[in-house]
């Protein structure tokens, strides 16, 4: 059984932001994040209905990916609250990108959204990268 992945209270600590898809991007469900995001949680309802889901949207999370030294909750504070900083980055080991998005407000804030998308994969991709490298 894989270590835990995603947590739950945090899950539901984004969703307190789920109008704006938070901890859908968290479990990830970017398609879905960004609907919410566009929409307010569907008005709001789906926002409600994501009360009672969370912990299927937490276990889907856990099966999807795998643990490592590299902590998705870390990843997703820093991105969440500082992603504009690149601290996210840093976090990974990516100074060079860490370093572009602490001068340029997180590339203008494309990269953010970019990672929004993406920062469940590539902290996946970095957890496994020691087993296929090394």
């Amino acid at each position: 059984m894989n270590a835990e992945t995603h947590r739950l209270s945090l899950g539901y600590l984004l969703w307190i932001f789920g109008f704006l898809g938070a901890h859908r991007f968290y479990y990830g469900r970017p398609v879905t994040g960004t609907i919410w995001f566009l929409t307010l949680g569907l008005l709001g309802i789906g926002w409600l209905i994501d009360l009672f889901l969370m912990p299927h949207l937490e276990r889907s999370a856990e099966r999807r990916f795998d643990a490592g030294p590299l902590s998705y909750s870390v990843s997703w504070i820093l991105l969440t609250f500082l992603g504009v900083f690149g601290l996210h980055r840093f976090y990974q080991g990516k100074w060079l990108t860490g370093l572009l998005y602490l001068v340029s407000g997180g590339l203008f804030m494309l990269g953010v959204l970019y990672d929004f998308w993406t920062l469940n994969q590539q902290i996946h991709d970095r957890n496994n990268w020691r087993f296929t490298n090394g």
